[in-house]
């Protein structure tokens, strides 16, 4: 045995496209990530989901106008008044986005709409790579893990600069209307924040803290060590093969 080992050895260093690959066993899959990989992209995955639907969804600021129940996001709205015969004023019950950006109450709103958005973009990207690197060999290291942390960590402090930047436009005309004429920067009056606020500042912070931190963990060893395992599995191999064929 160990003159076969000797042997193998010797014909690696003179060429060691001799040594046997083995083939990989037909509809197996390998991944790229690690377990504690696997759990830090599906928690990318729910942290991305849950920021990009608090986004969209016009539940961050709930108060009231002529009687009836109103909503707010950045840059959506449920129910609204309008002109209706008579001039007097009457509630369209329906939600909606403003007709432009410019259209949206506040200049501190707008900064929240786009930086909110970029956060929440950064965090999709992410999990999307994420995911596809549960399927796919190769695709993330562990040096790609680690900088895809830092691009969700960035994401997260983009949406949390967006929520802190949120109630600098309750001072706004439309919605002082809303919240009884008596809010104010950092001052809500008769309205309540909504739960797609903390959903969306809540994602951020797991992004920022757990996310970030899991992905120093998530890829596998570098190239280079992979190789050298491989290459000492199949010298093993092929020196069990040799000694094989040498005995009588």
């Amino acid at each position: 045995m160990k003159l076969a080992y000797l042997l193998t050895v010797c014909i690696w260093c003179y060429d060691p496209t001799h040594l046997p690959i083995p083939a990989e066993k037909p509809g197996t899959m390998r991944s790229s990530l690690t377990l504690v990989g696997t759990l830090w992209a599906f928690l990318s995955l729910g942290t991305a989901v849950a920021s990009s639907t608090s986004y969209f969804l016009p539940y961050w600021l709930f108060g009231s106008q002529l009687g009836k129940p109103v909503s707010f996001s950045t840059f959506r709205r449920c129910n609204y008044p309008v002109r209706g015969e008579g001039h007097s004023l009457i509630m369209v019950e329906e939600c909606g986005r403003y007709a432009s950006f410019s259209a949206i109450p506040s200049l501190a709103w707008q900064m929240c709409t786009v930086v909110t958005g970029a956060g929440c973009a950064l965090l999709l990207l992410v999990a999307l790579a994420a995911v596809l690197g549960c399927c796919m060999e190769g695709l993330i290291s562990r040096m790609m893990g680690r900088c895809m942390g830092a691009a969700q960590f960035v994401g997260g402090l983009l949406i949390s600069s967006g929520c802190a930047l949120y109630p600098l436009g309750w001072n706004s005309p439309e919605i002082m209307q809303t919240c009884g004429n008596v809010s104010n920067q950092f001052q809500l009056g008769t309205c309540r924040l909504g739960w797609a606020y903390y959903c969306a500042g809540g994602a951020a912070a797991a992004a920022m803290l757990i996310c970030t931190w899991l992905s120093c963990f998530a890829g596998r060893n570098p190239k280079p060590v992979m190789l050298a395992e491989s290459i000492m599995r199949n010298t093993n191999s092929y020196a069990m093969e040799l000694d094989h064929r040498l005995k009588p």
